[in-house]
């Protein structure tokens, strides 16, 4: 047996490495492979802080695989193709009967594994990420649920009801550690899982998670878990979340109005996003969910589209939120909003370069759930904001960050605006014959009613 890491690179709940585990000989070596493929990655706008955070994960797991008796051998090749005539040759020089990996949900990922398949290679998949199996949560008339609301309902139902299958980590004393010869990379600032799960994630289910409804949606707050970049990379599953929620909190899921649950429902809606893309994979080719609006005429409108992208739109609490993403590769839940909000309603800008935009930028880039946050945004997406409902930035920062803290953070050019005009301060600006920041490049209510009429 070969066991292939994919989107998995952990070995706490790892359903191809139980396989391995629980199938192999006594003191028996096992193989496994991982590769690295940078050229694919690019070509599907991975970031390159995602993809060093991979590597950095990649490298780390040698180790404490070997404490298993598991040789891994870490590859780099360029693309989907190079892997299965990699994985062909290794197969026929190695005689390796049965490749073990855990299944992954894309479109070009499905193509792969069918062509190797193909090749005549046996592959044993499993599934790994969510915690209800895909495909288990329909409606009566046996379709997905297109409305998150009653597939949370039937989540947590089927959550209460069932197994959820937790499979733990085998007993082993070594933990990942980083390489100490290497100088520090883009992800740096990121630790390893395992220290994540230890110190920050722990700290937050016993000190902050009773005080995330309240404090989610203030940026300049550490109010969230940090927890994305390590789902979208599949170096910690969402079952081990969960089982590690429960036990901090044992009746989260029958308690669905206190304020933890607000947290658990984030998690329920990364599962809803997942759950879409098994069941309608077209979302993989930038199709819209909701058909009438996929001939869209998106204006082309490049100078306000480098504005976005820059932090130069003059609306503080957007300029802010992009130079964050810029800066650090990770932006807030509620700016993600905001951004969106505003390049698909002020600006007129096509979902899909948003989309793309964020993708090449953020540290935790997962297709499904940022296709899902674009086109919720945009209006276009399954159980979607409506077109009518536009974001004000300016109302949104006020509510938000009332004393403008993240914004000077992150936009020291209005260090000694007042917290009166920090978030629109165009009028003090001009009146105190200042040059400290650019002008609003459309104004709000203009650009709402072109917004309503574009999407009438």
């Amino acid at each position: 047996m070969l066991m292939w890491f994919r989107n998995d690179l952990r070995i706490d709940d790892n359903p191809a490495l139980h396989y391995i585990l629980s199938n192999k000989e006594d003191n028996s070596k096992i193989n496994a492979i991982f590769f690295i493929t940078r050229g694919q990655w690019q070509q599907h706008d991975w970031s390159e802080i995602k993809i060093d955070f991979i590597c950095r994960h990649a490298y780390a797991l040698v180790k404490p695989l070997a404490s298993l008796n598991i040789h891994l051998t870490i590859i780099e090749v360029d693309d989907f193709n190079d892997q299965d005539d990699y994985l062909e040759q290794y197969c026929q020089l190695h005689q390796i009967s049965e490749v073990v990996a855990n299944h992954e949900i894309e479109v070009n990922e499905n193509l792969r594994d069918q062509q190797c398949l193909e090749r005549g290679i046996h592959l044993r998949l499993f599934e790994s990420d969510v915690i209800v199996p895909k495909g288990k949560l329909v409606n009566k008339a046996n379709q997905m649920y297109q409305v998150f609301t009653p597939f949370k309902r039937a989540w947590l139902n089927y959550v209460s009801t069932h197994d959820i299958g937790y499979l733990g980590k085998p007993d082993i004393n070594v933990l990942m550690e980083e390489d100490q010869g290497l100088s520090p990379s883009a992800s740096s600032k990121w630790p390893l899982v395992q220290h994540f799960e230890k110190n920050m994630l722990a700290n937050f289910f016993s000190q902050k998670l009773t005080d995330y409804g309240q404090l989610r949606d203030i940026p300049s707050l550490k109010a969230t878990s940090g927890l994305s970049a390590y789902l979208a990379a599949g170096v910690i599953s969402p079952k081990t979340i969960l089982a590690t929620l429960l036990r901090y909190q044992p009746d989260i899921l029958s308690d669905t109005n206190s304020e933890a649950f607000t947290w658990l429902n984030e998690l329920i809606w990364r599962e809803f996003y997942r759950h879409l893309l098994f069941h309608f994979p077209d979302l993989c080719k930038h199709q819209c969910f909701n058909e009438k609006y996929q001939n869209l005429a998106w204006p082309v409108n490049q100078a306000f589209f480098n504005a976005w992208c820059q932090g130069k739109t003059g609306y503080p609490i957007v300029d802010a939120a992009m130079r964050q993403l810029i800066q650090t590769g990770w932006m807030h839940n509620r700016l993600r909003m905001i951004v969106a909000s505003f390049l698909t309603k002020h600006l007129l800008i096509d979902w899909r370069l948003g989309e793309r935009f964020f993708m090449q930028h953020l540290i935790d880039g997962d297709l499904a759930a940022n296709n899902g946050g674009w086109q919720w945004s945009a209006g276009t997406g399954c159980d979607a904001q409506p077109y009518f409902r536009i974001f004000n930035p300016i109302t949104q920062s006020q509510r938000f960050d009332p004393s403008g803290k993240f914004i000077r953070k992150y936009l020291p050019e209005l260090a000694d605006i007042p917290d009166k005009y920090i978030h629109f301060p165009h009028e003090f600006i001009s009146k105190n014959q200042l040059q400290c920041y650019w002008p609003a490049i459309v104004e709000h209510k203009v650009a709402r009613e072109q917004a309503l009429r574009f999407y009438r």
